[in-house]
């Protein structure tokens, strides 16, 4: 009988569930009350380790040889794996482990078996309608074999390697012309610029004294850049000293990057500061003379009051150590031990006694 709370309704769809997908591990329980099944299910034990392992199987196969390979003492390890496949799943936290062995709430574990259920119930549907397209493959599998046959190669071979050509022989005869007069267009034109470039050196035809002039034109441009070399110090510094930073590389990626500072800088100029630098300055107010009296006043008047404040500390201070020293005892004349009032008092009363007597 189904029970009226929410864990005992879960218990009896998730058994039903099992029942339905042919789970053999409930097969001959024959349970009918709502809390025989909610105990089986939510309390920890083997058989309900092995109905989460079964679970978890159907769903994933790959997990049988794993499973395999667990010793039965090693629950730990079990626990583990199903864990890990309950987080893969999106079911459960990495750490979830008291969900797995049977400790946790039974609401949370009884809602964990329902949705492994439905995934397990999912696959199933899937592979059943695999197995209903088995006759298509089949089929398939028949239709490839007749094409791989030997009576079909020869086909076969021409369609991966067409040597039919497009162009007719008056159109093949065109493009080997046109390709021929491409190429001695290319020629006349290199030898043109080869020409071009020794009378722009002023150099006529190529001879020996041509080659002497040229041997002497490199000697001057090398001699020019060597002293040029000696000039620029930066070229002679060390990479790794301190003149590394004035390597060309370094000086060339200083440029680029300058120049892309210089462009960003231009491009927000143009769209959002060119308008307000173009304005007119603002007009100041002929009574601003009043703010900075009244400014400098208060700061006077603060300034005047931090020195009373220092000047009552100070008073307080020194009304401290006086009525200290007042009040201290101290060693006068004959050991008397006495306070500075006392010994005043004791001095006044001997010098008027001193006066009567005389």
């Amino acid at each position: 009988m189904a029970g009226n709370s929410k864990p005992q309704q879960l218990s009896v769809r998730v058994y039903s569930a099992l029942q339905s997908i042919g789970c053999p591990l409930v097969d001959g329980l024959y349970l009918t009350e709502a809390d025989q099944m909610q105990e089986l299910l939510c309390t920890p034990s083997l058989h309900r380790m092995d109905i989460l392992k079964w679970i978890c199987i159907r769903i994933c196969p790959f997990l049988r040889e794993k499973f395999s390979t667990i010793k039965s003492e090693q629950t730990e390890e079990v626990v583990k794996e199903i864990t890990r496949f309950g987080h893969e799943m999106m079911l459960c936290k990495p750490d979830d482990q008291q969900l797995i062995q049977g400790l946790a709430t039974p609401l949370r574990q009884l809602l964990f078996l329902d949705e492994l259920l439905m995934i397990a119930q999912d696959s199933n549907d899937t592979s059943s309608k695999e197995n209903s397209s088995g006759d298509d493959g089949v089929r398939n599998e028949d239709l490839l074999k007749e094409l791989m046959s030997p009576d079909h190669l020869s086909d076969l071979v021409q369609l991966m390697n067409p040597v039919c050509n497009p162009w007719s022989a008056h159109i093949r005869d065109h493009l080997r012309a046109l390709q021929s007069t491409l190429t001695k267009t290319n020629n006349t034109k290199s030898s043109d610029i080869n020409n071009r470039t020794h009378q722009h050196l002023g150099f006529g035809k190529i001879d020996g004294n041509d080659l002497t002039k040229a041997k002497e034109l490199l000697q001057s441009t090398q001699t020019a850049l060597a002293e040029l070399h000696k000039e620029c110090e930066f070229l002679h510094s060390d990479p790794a000293g301190p003149g590394a930073s004035l390597s060309p590389c370094a000086l060339k990626l200083a440029i680029s990057d300058m120049a892309q500072l210089m462009t960003a800088f231009s491009h927000v100029y143009h769209t959002d500061f060119k308008g307000y630098c173009q304005r007119a300055p603002p007009v100041l107010d002929p009574q601003a003379h009043l703010f900075q009296s009244v400014h400098q006043l208060l700061h006077n008047c603060n300034m005047e009051l931090e020195a009373l404040q220092q000047l009552s500390e100070t008073s307080s201070s020194l009304a401290e150590t006086v009525k200290h020293r007042q009040t201290e005892k101290r060693y006068w004349a004959k050991g008397e031990k006495h306070t500075l009032p006392n010994r005043l008092e004791s001095l006044k009363n001997r010098y008027a006694a001193f006066l009567n007597h005389h």
